[in-house]
């Protein structure tokens, strides 16, 4: 498993994309799955950044590791802020049109849509996110 552990900030984000794609092309991740796994890394990297440790800062850390048969890359985000599950949230309807729906949670539930297992724990006051994505 490699990791990086920077400043939960926007800022970072850009350092957090590179280390994944880094790694995701030394795996062979097809483009279409490196494509949906950078919306999921940017999705969850900015909430972490936007409002985990709101309305100061802290750390989080980011993991990818990789297994085979089958093939799947391991994400895990991990960082010390506020407890929060975004599994708790209720998925949109969809079917509304943008004006209809509640504010929120879009964002997860495409996370939820592009990845193949995830699941949140909450442990040594730490939120620890993992998602695995088959490829």
């Amino acid at each position: 498993m490699e990791k990086i552990t920077l400043a939960a900030t926007i800022d970072n984000l850009q350092q957090v994309t590179d280390f994944a794609a880094e790694k995701l092309e030394a795996h062979d991740c097809p483009l279409k799955a490196s494509m949906q796994l950078e919306l999921v890394i940017e999705e969850i990297f900015v909430n972490i950044a936007s409002y985990a440790y709101e309305p100061s800062t802290g750390d989080a850390t980011f993991c990818v590791d990789f297994e085979e048969n089958p093939t799947a890359v391991l994400l895990t985000f991990i960082d010390g802020g506020k407890p929060y599950n975004p599994l708790e949230k209720t998925d949109p309807d969809i079917s509304l049109d943008a004006e209809e729906r509640e504010i929120g949670g879009l964002g997860i539930f495409l996370v939820k849509n592009n990845v193949d297992e995830i699941s949140y724990e909450r442990t040594d006051d730490k939120n620890i996110l993992r998602m695995k994505k088959l490829f």
